[in-house]
This record gives C-alpha cells, structure tokens and sequence, in this order.
C-alpha cells in the first residue's frame, strides 16, 4: 500500500519534535546548528523587498486611474483602514499585558537592542520613512521605505495611459506570482530551518519555551475573539447587517479557509454566496478582491502581536512610541500581501529587521504557525465578506431580504 505524501506542515511539525529532542538532549548540539536557521532566515529575508513592491503596485495601479475608481472606492478604502487600524491595536492590547514571549530568550545582539530603545524625534521619524534610494532601502531592509516608494510609483502607474500601464502591471503581477512560487520553494527548507530554530532556542532555554509558544496561541485565538465581538459585531449592527442570514452566508468559505489556511481557496464560495445574500455582483467582484490585498483583518492583528511576542521573546523593552510606530508600518505593509498560506511571515519578518528585532523568531512561531494561521486566515474571509456587505448598504445598493435583479447583474 503506497502512503500518502507527507504534507509541509506534517515535515514542519516533524522537524519542530526532532529539533525539541536534540536541544533537549543534547543543548551543545543543538545551539550549533544555528547556521541552519539563519541560512533560512536569509531566504525569508530575500522575498521581502519584491514582494511587496510587485503586490502593492498591482493593487494600487491594477484597477486604473484611482479618480475612475470613484465613490466606491473611496469608501471601501477609508472602511479598510479604519478596520485593519482597530485589528492592529487588539493585537496590541492583547500581547502587551499576556506577554506570552517572556522566558523564550531569543538571542540578540546589543545593537538591536540599541535600534528599538533609541529615542526618536518627530522629524526623525518622519524623515526615515521616506528612501533616498530604493535599492538602498531594499538592501538594508526598510520595508516602510520600500512601501513608500511602490505606493508612489503605483499611483504614477495609474495615471499614465492604459496601453503603457499594462506591460509594467504585468511585469509586476508577473514578479509577484513568481515570488509566490520562490516562497513555496523556500517553504520546501522549512522543516529544517524551523528544527535547528527550535533545537537552538530549547539548547539554550530549555522545554519550558514551549509553554510560551502555547500562551501565544491562546492569545491569538482570544484576541481574534474580541476582535469578533468588539469590532466586527458592532459593525454589522451599525450598518444593519442581518446577523443570521450573514453567518450562513460566510460559514462555508470560513470554514475552507481554517482548513486550508488560505484565503484564496474560499474566495469563489465567498463569492457567490454573497451574491445569494442579494449583494449585487459589481460590488461583490469589486470589494472582496481589493480586500484580499486592503483588509487582511486576522493577519495585521497577528503581526502585531507576533512582533511584540518576539520583543518579548529577545527581552527588549518596547516603548509605546515604538509600538506605534510599528503599527503604523504595519498599516501600510500588510496591504501589500495575498491570502495565501504564510505569506504574513514574510512581512513579519521584514518588521523585525526594520526595528532591529531578532528574525530568528519567525523560525520559532513558524512551529505553530499552521494553528495561528488558521485563525487569521478565516478572520481574513469573514471580515473580508462584511465588507463587501457594508459598501453595499453603505452604496444603498442591498436591503437585506430583498432580491433584486441587480444581484445578478455584472
């Protein structure tokens, strides 16, 4: 009888259980395999420049001159910051008082330490945000620069005519989906990059660090919680969003993502039921795919917990300015992101190296990244699908419980 194929998250969790065991057993052979992580923390660090430009131009640029994008647009774009800002300081509220990341002890060098504890001025912020070169930026790892830099040459792209834009756009889109595909490459080592991580980490510190992976679980999974109840709950009442028919409406195209952690996978389902919801296709095929790239939901609220948790984890005192300072770049970098499976680490990983923060510790939550990832990518669908629902009663365009010929219309 031939045996099934062994998934990448099945080799993940292997190579996390065998890692354990030799920094358990045997902690000096374990702390000198750190070469292995770091080999691919350098890959996940290489994504992370071309990534972001080629998705963020494609998202700011790939419906045309933003002016044509009209009213609509406006609206879905002032909803998705308002509720990816809300989601940013959940995480925040979450992790600063559980501080699951206390006891890990990643190791860190006394210059990170230095980067994230300098007091910074106002102007010297403002100032640092904006490249004097982009290759510079992208070199040195400034995701907030890099972001800067692609939302200006995407809002240039969108202004020139269309015969000139496409060839760039597919250029673009072309390096974006290639990324994707290095990602899944990259992925391939990760069983062995995620092992000599965690053999280090426990070589160092012990069994005891997995109780703290465990509490940033529980964290994740209570903030995505009260995100629901706080946040997205009140949304739907406000906008009057019959609560029922909604949660019917989203269950399947939920439920597809939390077992495939990828947003992509539910987006046809998502789809056409919210199209049976009454909501009328064109601002069903218009908002939820700007979503997929504006309003990732469970995923900022994740990096920003996660990258407070690695603060924790390599005993830097992270000052609230700081932090808020972080919140805004993650406003901006996890726009430029896909829903598919992990692709939040890569952004993760940029933040870190932005603020001086160990990138060892995405080697260290990639050994439960599938249970994190699980949570947020259906957080992702059903905030996603809300939005969709709100622009439409917003656009005056949906009576809940009233089907129109306009829901099946293009």
């Amino acid at each position: 009888m031939r045996l099934p194929k062994p998934t990448l998250t099945r080799m993940i969790f292997l190579g996390m259980g065998i890692g354990l065991l030799i920094g358990w057993l045997f902690p000096e052979v374990g702390t000198s395999l750190r070469p292995l992580s770091i080999i691919f923390i350098r890959l996940i660090k290489s994504l992370i420049a071309p990534l972001i430009f080629a998705t963020l131009v494609v998202g700011i640029a790939g419906h045309g001159d933003i002016r044509q994008v009209g009213r609509m647009g406006i609206k879905a774009l002032v909803y998705f910051e308002l509720v990816t800002t809300l989601a940013l300081v959940v995480g925040l509220v979450a992790v600063n008082p559980v501080k699951p990341g206390v006891g890990v002890n990643l190791h860190v060098s006394e210059t990170a330490t230095e980067i994230v504890s300098k007091k910074q001025t106002l102007t010297e912020v403002i100032t640092h945000i904006f490249p004097q070169s982009v290759v510079e930026a992208a070199a040195q790892g400034e995701v907030l620069q890099i972001v800067v830099f692609a939302v200006l040459f995407g809002l240039g792209l969108a202004m020139i005519k269309q015969e000139k834009r496409q060839g760039v756009l597919n250029l673009c889109d072309g390096i974006a989906e290639t990324m994707f595909k290095v990602t899944g490459i990259v992925m391939r080592y990760a069983p062995i990059g995620v092992g000599a991580a965690i053999a280090v980490t426990v070589g160092h510190r012990g069994l005891s660090v997995l109780i703290n992976l465990g509490l940033l679980i529980l964290t994740l999974y209570g903030a995505l919680i009260v995100f629901l109840l706080v946040v997205l709950l009140p949304i739907m009442l406000i906008a009057r969003i019959p609560v029922k028919p909604f949660l019917r409406a989203v269950k399947e195209p939920a439920l597809i993502a939390f077992s495939t952690t990828s947003s992509e996978a539910a987006l046809p389902k998502a789809f056409q039921n919210l199209e049976e919801l009454g909501i009328p296709r064109r601002i069903v095929s218009f908002v939820l795919p700007t979503g997929y790239s504006f309003n990732l939901d469970g995923s900022t609220l994740y990096l920003s917990l996660a990258s407070v948790f690695v603060a924790q984890a390599a005993g830097i005192d992270m000052p609230i300015e700081t932090q808020i300072l972080m919140m805004l770049t993650l406003m901006f970098t996890s726009k430029g992101v896909a829903g598919v499976p992990r692709a939040s680490l890569v952004i993760l990983a940029g933040t870190l190296a932005s603020f001086g923060l160990p990138v060892e510790g995405v080697a260290v939550i990639l050994g439960v990244d599938e249970l994190l990832d699980m949570g947020r990518t259906t957080i992702n669908v059903v905030g996603n699908s809300l939005a969709t629902a709100v622009i439409a009663r917003w656009e005056g365009e949906w009576s809940p419980g009233v089907r129109t010929a306009q829901a099946g219309s293009s």
